[in-house]
């Protein structure tokens, strides 16, 4: 497979592709970097990698940049042939040239021929020159955040929500705007028991303080949730006490 990788001005200079967010063209030049010789990438480990989320990648499908040819996200860079020219006498067949033409039967692939050199044709890679594929558990990519497969979104949104309105009294609804913030966190790595854990820290600490009205999903799972996590104490100590007697 060939090292190198090219980008079209023609592409990346277009109102079509500047239009989009910082982080869908970034995604898209990561994306490119690291396809084969077809176009086709593993989209689902460059956005681990690269800490991009579902909606750039929605957006580069949107926008015609991309498609998604099944639900691990094995992607194929559409503008492929323009952004790059792989000599055919270097050009190695993806592995997913199958799946490829069974889903974009009109692609144009080069077909590989020997090389000049050797007369061989270079064929695919070693198998362990191949990131391994990554099964899809937590992110997958569809219409309103939903799986391309259809199935139900493994997120326990109403789970977390609910908990948070048992420790704090309140009536917070499972609504989009909520399960995006938990959603990010969740794309973090972030488990049910590390969301119960800073609903717990905040509520110990802010229950019957003016803090309280912080007690909600724009606080708790924002950008500190990982401090809040961490936190040593969820309770301030007013003293050390010895007999009962503080001091």
């Amino acid at each position: 497979m060939a090292q190198r990788r090219m980008f079209s001005n023609r592409i990346t200079n277009s109102a079509r592709f500047i239009k989009m967010p910082l982080s869908s063209q970034a995604l898209y030049f990561h994306l490119g970097l690291h396809a084969d010789d077809d176009g086709v990438v593993e989209a689902f480990s460059i956005m681990r990698q690269t800490g991009a989320v579902e909606d750039d990648l929605r957006i580069l499908v949107a926008k015609g940049f991309v498609s998604v040819l099944n639900d691990d996200l094995v992607t194929y860079i559409t503008d492929w042939n323009e952004n790059n020219k792989i000599r055919a006498d270097r050009k190695v067949d993806s592995i997913y040239k199958d799946l490829l033409l069974k889903i974009m039967p009109t692609a144009e692939l080069k077909q590989p021929k020997p090389r000049a050199d050797t007369g061989k044709v270079a064929g695919r890679p070693m198998d362990n020159q191949w990131t391994a594929q990554v099964r899809l558990g937590k992110d997958r990519l569809g219409k309103d955040s939903k799986p391309l497969s259809g199935n139900p979104d493994p997120i326990p949104y109403g789970e977390i929500i609910s908990y948070l309105n048992q420790v704090t009294g309140k009536t917070f609804k499972n609504v989009e705007s909520h399960k995006k913030l938990i959603r990010a966190r969740w794309n973090e790595k972030a488990t049910l028991d590390d969301f119960k854990k800073v609903i717990d820290n905040k509520s110990s600490e802010w229950l019957g303080t003016d803090m309280a009205k912080y007690l909600q999903p724009s606080t708790l799972f924002g950008n500190k949730f990982d401090q809040y996590l961490n936190q040593t104490n969820a309770i301030k100590q007013k003293g050390d006490s010895y007999g009962g007697i503080e001091f």
